[in-house]
């Protein structure tokens, strides 16, 4: 299918040819909430701990005598069920990251990518570059462009002023194209890929 090419000054570029296998599948909600379930596990640091009896500075004397005192049965106060005791079934450090198959991930790109496009909210531009690094300039660009949330992906080197530029832009995402992720492009609005990310995204999963 063929998609026109624009300039980040809003000018025709030409058009560009876009495989059918990578951006024209039918995407499926069950693969795409795999992958970004699979995703967010990942990013979690798996550090929360709390403290096991063995692992309190405390007595470990049993608090009074078994028997005779008309009271319940207690040993030491390290128990979970006294103020400053363990806690009883509580996290510990783990890895919360899941497997899932390279087919599974690769097919979910390309869903997520063909997403983009079946609504229309897929645009791709000659190059992300600018003159100086100047947040407002670009600002100005995306605004005349109609993108109020976007991800931009270029290829394997970034421009060094685009980059800076973009920044201090809330809603603006930038990855080079290995960094291309499900997640990252559902989460913005509008996916924006440069010729150069679409010629190496269609050679990474054709």
């Amino acid at each position: 299918m063929k998609v026109s090419v624009t300039t980040l000054d809003a000018k025709g570029a030409g058009s560009i040819e876009l495989d059918d296998s990578v951006f024209g599948l039918v995407a499926r909600r069950d693969i795409l909430h795999r992958l970004v379930t699979w995703q967010l596990a990942k990013r979690r640091a798996g550090t929360h701990k709390v403290k096991d009896i063995g692992e309190l500075t405390a007595t470990g004397r049993k608090m009074y005598k078994q028997k005779g005192t008309g009271q319940a049965r207690h040993g030491h106060a390290k128990a979970p069920q006294f103020r400053g005791g363990a806690k009883a079934f509580g996290p510990h450090n783990r890895d919360h990251s899941t497997d899932l198959p390279k087919s599974i991930r690769k097919l979910g790109l390309k869903m997520a990518l063909s997403a983009k496009r079946a609504e229309g909210k897929l645009a791709v531009i000659d190059t992300a570059a600018l003159a100086e690094p100047k947040t407002k300039v670009l600002v100005q660009k995306l605004k005349a462009l109609g993108w109020n949330s976007a991800l931009v992906i270029d290829g394997p080197e970034l421009d060094r002023n685009f980059e800076r530029a973009s920044r201090n832009i809330p809603e603006l995402d930038l990855l080079k194209d290995v960094g291309a992720n499900v997640y990252d492009i559902l989460k913005r609005d509008q996916l924006v890929l440069t010729k150069s990310a679409v010629e190496r995204l269609e050679a990474r999963l054709k």
